[in-house]
């Protein structure tokens, strides 16, 4: 991990002005997540998503439990969330694509986004 690209743990709600730093390190206009849906916490920003899960990993997570995703400030509740990353592709667990293909899971993985990061407000 680069110190131009962070990654925080989070447990409970990002302050707004946290993510605003995030953002732009050093993607544009988002931020990279990775959630363990059974603990509800997550690990947000850094350049790859493996490195956020690794940091939850060395926090106690399951790996089975890790998802990852994009968070788009400003998009709103409907279009925030991109549910996309290389740790997503887990044929075993029936996820052959990027893409999170589970509909329930999905919404698990938004409900701890929604808690944690945000809802798809504009950055303060």
């Amino acid at each position: 991990m680069s110190p131009e690209a962070p990654i925080v743990l989070v447990v409970k709600r990002l302050a707004s002005a946290d993510l605003a730093r995030l953002v732009g390190h050093p993607f544009k206009d988002m931020v990279k997540f990775v959630v363990d849906v059974d603990r509800k916490t997550a690990a947000v920003g850094g350049e790859l998503h493996v490195d956020a899960e690794e940091m939850l990993l060395e926090n106690g997570s399951r790996q089975s439990a890790l998802w990852g995703g994009n968070y788009f400030p400003g998009r709103g509740e409907g279009e925030c969330v991109v549910y996309n990353s290389m740790i997503n592709i887990r044929p075993a667990a029936g996820n052959r694509s990027l893409d999170v293909q589970d509909p329930v899971l999905r919404q698990r993985i938004r409900e701890v986004v929604f808690a944690l990061i945000g809802r798809g407000e504009p950055l303060a």
